[in-house]
């Protein structure tokens, strides 16, 4: 598996260090170097890369408006770079698989990769697994299981009712049916309900085994919804559409996901 990367730094050097470095994993190819966000927009939505190592503070164009401005496409993986440690939760928040501060360790960068990898690998068995479902669908839709009936109540009560999150110190109990949505930043899942945002150290694969998926379901690679907190729904172009959730947030249904949403709604 090759790592299609590009790296995104205002400083040559910078991008030199990181990109000797990188010389360290065969499976990491360099594709492009950009040296500001407007660059990096242009070469992510042209050459599809599946990593991003990017820069922080760049002027104009910083590395979080290169996030925002990338969010009508399915986004690659993205390693924020930064000299300033207080920048690491909002590098979380904005979805980033990791981020990394200047000058880089290369012990910290091999995990780095390693994270990136398992991440990668992940994604593309899910769609492998998507798209087998639509040949099944297509070819053999009798063998396609239905949805969960009343004589497989006993398996859903394998699923989680309440969430014990350590946030902050503390230990808060949340019943999953007030959760409203979740999501992903790195390795952090954020947990939204309607009056706090509690912060779960935890991948979105490992969460989804303990949610009923009859409840909540992915609507993005990087959110899950719970099904029955959603008010309307609202098209939008390309194929897409945004929930409307219970505290008038508005999510946006990705392309991959819509048709498995549509079986709930």
């Amino acid at each position: 598996m090759t790592i299609r990367t590009i790296i995104v730094d205002d400083e040559p050097l910078a991008i030199q260090g990181l990109e000797l470095r990188l010389q360290a994993f065969d499976d990491v190819e360099i594709i492009e170097r950009c040296a500001n966000g407007r660059e990096a927009i242009r070469a992510i939505r042209t050459q599809k890369p599946d990593l991003v190592f990017l820069d922080i503070q760049m002027p104009g164009f910083d590395g979080f408006s290169v996030v925002a401005g990338l969010a009508d496409i399915e986004p690659p993986l993205f390693v924020f770079v930064t000299a300033f440690g207080q920048h690491a939760l909002k590098a979380f928040e904005a979805q980033a698989v990791d981020y990394l501060m200047k000058p880089v360790d290369q012990d910290r960068l091999a995990a780095t990769i390693e994270r990136v990898r398992q991440r990668l690998t992940e994604k593309r068995s899910c769609e492998d697994s998507e798209r087998l479902k639509e040949i099944l669908t297509e070819v053999a839709p009798d063998a396609m299981p239905d949805d969960l009936s009343d004589g497989d109540q006993h398996a859903a009560n394998r699923y989680e009712r309440v969430l014990n999150i350590k946030d902050r110190g503390q230990i808060f109990r949340v019943d999953v049916g007030d959760i409203e949505r979740i999501d992903a930043a790195g390795d952090y899942m954020c947990i939204y309900t309607a009056d706090q945002t509690l912060i779960l150290r935890e991948t979105m694969k490992d969460l989804e085994r303990r949610l009923d998926p009859r409840k909540f379901q992915r609507i993005h690679r990087s959110t899950i919804v719970n099904l029955d907190n959603i008010k309307s729904v609202k098209p939008h172009t390309n194929g897409e559409c945004f929930l409307v959730l219970g505290s008038n947030t508005q999510v946006k249904v990705s392309r991959s996901y819509r048709e498995v949403v549509a079986r709930f709604l």
